[in-house]
């Protein structure tokens, strides 16, 4: 037994080793002061002189912060059974301790259970005893932390000498000593009982046709003291990939592996025990996926108390199976040239190396081009493995013998031209009735080419009508000539097409204007579909041998080379149609000079000097070329200077007249004076815009914009040109008052339900004004944002005669808005709410009365924005809740001690005699 360190002198090193931290370690003063013993990183002390080990707590850790709780040390239940030569792992955690979270682990050996010998620790290298500090240094005895509080002790290569008691112990760190500090586990090692190895038929190479059986055979054998189970399963190996083909657990249950489950319950894959140590893997249909290796993997089981053990597992290369694919192949006649009307007879002659009882299925395809898959290609005849021929009324399918099949197609046409091949299925009865495909072949396209006469004729196209302006009528004719034979079962069909015109060499895709099919249905071309649906374009049939096309009004995007190609179609027997013969025409130049055309405005006014509340007048002349017959369209137009807050440099259009001198207002807003602005037609190449009484907000620069229409067919017009005028500018020299607004609240920051009071104030400087002169329309606005990045919200406005006018909002709050004095106006919230928090600032429009008595309306002015708060009254929000709460609390209680009172004096009224205990006191023990 060791000796302990002095606790007071323990204490005063281990403070003295805190202190000076960085400048000295706690070892080097623990070999100052306390030679012969040693300081370990936790904070513990080791007598070096003695074999007992002394724990002292770390000084970041005092009693008083400690837990009391019970530690706990775990390793498994019962007794380990291992095998000579495999791996022993023992796991060991503890719980409930206190301290740091990193705990250290001691283990030690007993061979009876009784004497222990030290084999390794997380925490002193030296701790393991002579005899197992070799294997430790090779890496046989291994340590490894798997978490802060859990360990696992590595044993490779397990011998007979290994079989003992192995126990796992923690060194305290504990305030008080509670619970246990160690726990043993048993290891059982056996010896190499198990036995496995192939049978010796069939050989280590096994080569099979597709859909054959096969049998494969393991032997497999133990002779261990103990009751052990024995778990088999087959695998296959295709490269670097295993799978599971089946396999037979420790508890005697199959399990098919993954993509055997279907085959394992037809029968086909099934595992069988032969005499006592044998089990035989027998597939009764070999498929592609059965090549590969195939290897015999054995697992030795035992249980303990309840759970199983797998002790120790061997596994042995039993035969390569190699799946050698079924020869077969299919042959047709590469070319046939058979008369339109007569009958196509084509063989198709397989060839494989199959004798046993296979049955074959045909399949004839047909496609326009040699490398037609079977999936795009129609079925033409089949003959299935039961003999039984699916084909249409003008297709015959027969076979001579077992190995030749013959294709009959009867009254061949135009249609029937193009490749022909034969796909060829070999199946092979399975189990239960089944039958699966063993082998498949598809010959190489047979050419089949339709012999006929052909219709032989020109195409001429001929303008019949030349556009010499834009807008004037075009129409092309396509006719058939020098047609050599005009039977009854061929029709004509017409297709017409655009080309641009272009000077150099370039290469032109044409366009398709129209096509006709042999059911003489017409559809358009993305170019000509919306004018031909507008009328603009015509097709049509003039006659058998005569096609037409017409353009009621030719535009310059028109300008080009047409062309028409004429179809022919013969008739089927099943009487439908099928194109035999295209004959392009030469092409027609459609073209016409044209000069840009040129409009010209001049604006001017006759009064150039006025003042506010006078008329405006401005004319507008307008001359143009190359325009046929033009008739003009003009629209009046208003530039804003860029002083105007409301709009800078925005053009609103105020007043327009058509070409039919139709008058229409356009963005005329000003209510009070509709009728304040006048454009009419003096001549055919001069209007006339006036404006009455204007205003101050009238300033701005003022223009016409005249369109040139010119005249098509009908009553319809075609937009020429348009040119805007030069501007004419209205400015107002004036002193008037200058106007400022502002807003200011005594109630920017309110609690929720509160009122929110806003004063708009205007300002006026320059001209003292009677009040009776000046009107204000006020407009309230809101930015519900910290910032001004959302768009502004009307709220409300009043206007010069005294009408408010509230915007529809989706807050409960609601708005009021009056005015105060002549210059101050109030917006009220009430009852707000926290949507209602923001910036808000207010709109003034001035209106001034002017010596005359008319009033005058002026720039648009806007407030600076005012930011207002709205906060939640917290002992309201919660006054409610609380005196809830509190009251049901008072209710449940009182009721709960009711219920109790009750069932202590009726329901559970029962003497019990109580036992007289011997009171002894408890012997206090602590730990030095």
């Amino acid at each position: 037994m060791g000796r302990l360190a002095p606790r007071p002198l323990l204490l005063a090193l281990l403070w003295l080793g805190h202190f000076l931290n960085t400048h000295q370690s706690p070892q080097n003063v623990a070999d100052k002061f306390l030679p012969g013993w040693s300081v370990r990183m936790d904070g513990q002390m080791i007598d070096k002189t003695a074999n007992y080990k002394t724990k002292v707590k770390h000084l970041t850790e005092t009693p008083s912060a400690a837990v009391c709780r019970g530690r706990v040390v775990r390793v498994p239940t019962g007794s380990l059974v291992r095998v000579v030569g495999t791996e022993l792992v023992i796991p060991c955690n503890v719980s409930d301790y206190d301290g740091p979270s990193e705990q250290n682990f001691d283990w030690s050996f007993s061979s009876s259970g009784s004497s222990f010998v030290e084999l390794a620790s997380t925490w002193e290298a030296g701790f393991a005893a002579q005899l197992y500090r070799e294997r430790l240094q090779r890496g046989e005895i291994v340590l490894r932390r798997t978490a802060n509080d859990a360990v696992e002790l590595h044993i490779k290569n397990v011998q007979p000498s290994d079989e003992g008691h192995y126990k796992c112990s923690t060194p305290s760190t504990d305030a008080t000593v509670q619970g246990n500090y160690e726990d043993t586990v048993q290891v059982k090692v056996l010896a190499d009982a198990l036995r496995v190895g192939a049978a010796a038929p069939p050989a280590p190479g096994l080569s099979l046709r597709l859909g054959e059986p096969f049998e494969l055979r393991c032997a497999a054998s133990t002779a261990s003291p103990l009751h052990t189970h024995l778990a088999l399963l087959w695998e296959l190996q295709r490269g670097a990939a295993r799978r599971s083909v089946l396999a037979l657990t420790h508890e005697g249950r199959f399990r098919p592996g993954p993509g055997y489950e279907q085959r394992y319950r037809a029968g086909d894959v099934r595992l069988d025990t032969v005499g006592g140590d044998g089990y035989r893997l027998a597939v009764a249909r070999a498929l592609a996926s059965d090549q590969g290796s195939y290897r015999c993997v054995v697992s030795e089981w035992i249980g303990e108390q309840g759970s199983w053990q797998e002790i120790q597992e061997k596994a042995v290369e039993v035969a390569t199976v190699l799946i050698q694919p079924t020869v077969l192949r299919a042959a047709v006649a590469r070319s046939v040239s058979v008369a339109e009307g007569k009958e196509l007879d084509l063989t198709c002659n397989i060839t494989t190396d199959r004798v046993d009882d296979v049955r074959p299925e045909v399949t004839w395809y047909f496609g326009r081009s040699p490398d037609s898959t079977l999936t795009g290609s129609p079925v033409l005849a089949r003959l299935d493995r039961d003999s039984l021929v699916h084909s249409s009324p003008h297709v015959a399918l027969s076979h001579v013998d077992a190995r030749s099949y013959h294709l009959l197609v009867r009254d061949v046409s135009r249609e029937n031209s193009g490749y022909y091949f034969c796909h060829v299925a070999l199946w092979a009865p399975g189990h239960n009735r089944s039958w699966y495909k063993v082998a498949e072949a598809r010959s190489a396209p047979a050419s089949v080419d339709v012999t006929w006469l052909e219709p032989d004729y020109q195409v001429y196209l001929n303008a019949s009508k030349v556009p010499e302006f834009s807008d004037d009528l075009t129409e092309l004719e396509c006719r058939i000539v020098d047609m050599k034979s005009s039977e009854a079962s061929v029709r004509f069909t017409v297709s017409w097409y655009y080309r641009v015109n272009r000077r150099s060499d370039d290469v032109v895709a044409s366009e398709l204007l129209a096509v006709m099919s042999g059911d003489w249905t017409l559809k358009y071309g993305d170019r000509s579909k919306q004018r031909a649906q507008d009328g603009d374009f015509i097709f049509s049939k003039e006659h058998t041998d005569t096609f037409s096309f017409r353009i009621q009004r030719t535009t310059e995007e028109d300008r080009g080379n047409y062309y028409c190609v004429v179809s022919a179609w013969t008739r089927q027997r099943n009487d439908s149609w099928v194109k035999s013969k295209d004959v392009f025409s030469k092409p027609v130049t459609i073209f016409w000079a044209s000069e840009d055309s040129v409009l010209v405005v001049k604006a001017r006014q006759p009064k150039p000097f006025f003042a506010a509340g006078n008329t405006f007048e401005m004319t507008c002349k307008v001359s143009s070329k190359n325009i046929k017959s033009p008739r003009y369209s003009v629209l009046i137009t208003a530039e804003k200077p860029v002083g105007d807050l409301s709009s800078p440099n925005e053009t609103k259009y105020i007043i327009s007249l058509d070409q039919d001198s139709v008058v229409k207002l356009e963005n005329w807003t000003d209510a009070s004076r509709v009728d304040g602005v006048v454009l009419e037609k003096v001549q055919e190449d001069e209007f006339r815009y006036r404006m009455y009484q204007t205003q101050v907000s009238d300033a701005g620069l003022y223009r016409c914009m005249v369109t040139a229409w010119s005249p098509v067919r009908g009553s319809l017009w075609r937009e020429a040109a348009t040119s805007l005028s030069n501007p004419i500018e209205i400015d107002f020299q004036t002193a008037g008052p200058i106007f400022n607004a502002s807003v200011h609240s005594d109630t920017p920051s309110v609690i929720r339900g509160d009122l929110i009071r806003l004063f708009c104030i205007i300002t006026v400087e320059g001209a003292a004004l009677d009040p009776d002169d000046m009107a204000f329309d006020v407009s309230w606005f809101a930015v519900h944002s910290f910032g001004l990045d959302k768009a502004p919200v009307l709220l409300s406005s009043l206007d010069r005669k005294g009408i408010v006018t509230t915007a529809e909002r989706d807050q409960k709050s609601e708005l009021s808005l009056e005015r105060v004095s002549v210059l101050e106006f109030l917006l009220q919230v009430h009852s707000s709410e926290d949507q209602d928090f923001g910036n808000y600032y207010c709109s003034v429009t001035p209106w001034v009365k002017s010596p005359t008595g008319s009033w005058q309306k002026e720039a648009e002015i806007y407030s600076k924005p005012i930011f207002v708060t709205v906060k939640m009254d917290v002992l309201n929000a919660f006054k409610y809740p609380l005196l809830i709460g509190v009251g049901l609390s008072t209710v449940i209680g009182l009721l709960s001690c009711l219920i109790g009172y009750c069932s202590s004096h009726w329901c559970c009224k029962k003497e019990v005699q109580e036992t007289r205990r011997e009171r002894r006191r408890l012997m206090s023990m602590e730990m030095d």
